[in-house]
């Protein structure tokens, strides 16, 4: 986990501790809340409690790192932080077999592969035809790699006001260099998200940003739960290769 129990501790020492226990003991809500709702999107064997107390961790490093000189309301600043301490105890889980992981680096390969060769996104059954699996064999795949995908992206938000919410869990104190790193990688990230088919940018908007369940998004755009998480996944492999190779690429 990216944040450290004794590095909590140390930062809640370093003064102001009685602003800081009323910001968590006043937001011990929200991380249950949080904890709930990521509960309904991974595997049955990940425990709400598991997820809770990841969280709290989570909670106190907020609390010990806002300013209300960030212009950014508490809340919205923890949400950021608790979300992440979560997801990263996710990935110290590890519970996807090296066969799902090795399906979803030949998916992500593929799918390069035929951006590069066909000048654009590939369509789903062309992707099977180049996995040389059938259609119903590559939705398959699609539903064991989404397990593996839980943690490999935040929510997004496309706001684009002065304080947009990817912002707030960047802490002040990072240097310059880091921060406009993560500004560039922003901007690819957006730009990558623009250049998917409509259906899958919806499908990412109203799972990450709306925070609606799976069955909710199939509700709202009028094909099953199934499909939207098939299709969630093929989003998420897209977005994948694109920051994977600007990274290799030094984001140039």
């Amino acid at each position: 986990m990216r944040v450290s129990e004794q590095g909590v501790e140390e930062t809640v020492a370093n003064g102001g501790l009685a602003e800081r226990n009323r910001l968590v003991v006043e937001h011990v809500g929200l991380v249950k809340v949080l904890a709930l709702r990521l509960a309904r999107r991974v595997p049955a064997q990940v425990e709400v409690n598991e997820l809770v107390g990841a969280g709290m961790i989570g909670l106190i490093d907020a609390a010990g790192r806002y300013r209300p000189t960030l212009g950014v309301p508490f809340d919205a600043f923890a949400r950021r932080r608790v979300q992440g301490a979560m997801l990263d105890s996710l990935r110290d889980l590890d519970w996807a077999p090296r066969s799902v992981r090795k399906m979803r680096r030949d998916v992500d390969a593929t799918i390069n592969r035929l951006r590069h060769e066909l000048a654009r996104e590939p369509e789903g059954t062309e992707i099977a035809a180049a996995l040389n699996v059938s259609e119903a064999e590559y939705d398959k795949m699609l539903g064991q790699i989404s397990a593996v995908d839980i943690c490999m992206m935040r929510q997004l938000d496309a706001d684009t006001s002065d304080s947009p919410m990817m912002e707030v869990a960047i802490d002040p104190g990072e240097g310059q260099q880091v921060l406009l790193e993560r500004a560039e990688l922003k901007l690819h990230l957006v730009r990558a998200i623009s250049e998917l088919p409509e259906r899958e940018r919806q499908i990412l908007s109203l799972y990450y940003h709306d925070e609606l369940t799976l069955a909710e998004i199939g509700q709202v755009i009028g094909i099953g739960e199934s499909r939207v998480s098939q299709l969630r996944t093929q989003a998420i492999a897209r977005l994948r290769g694109r920051l994977r190779q600007t990274l290799q690429n030094g984001m140039r």
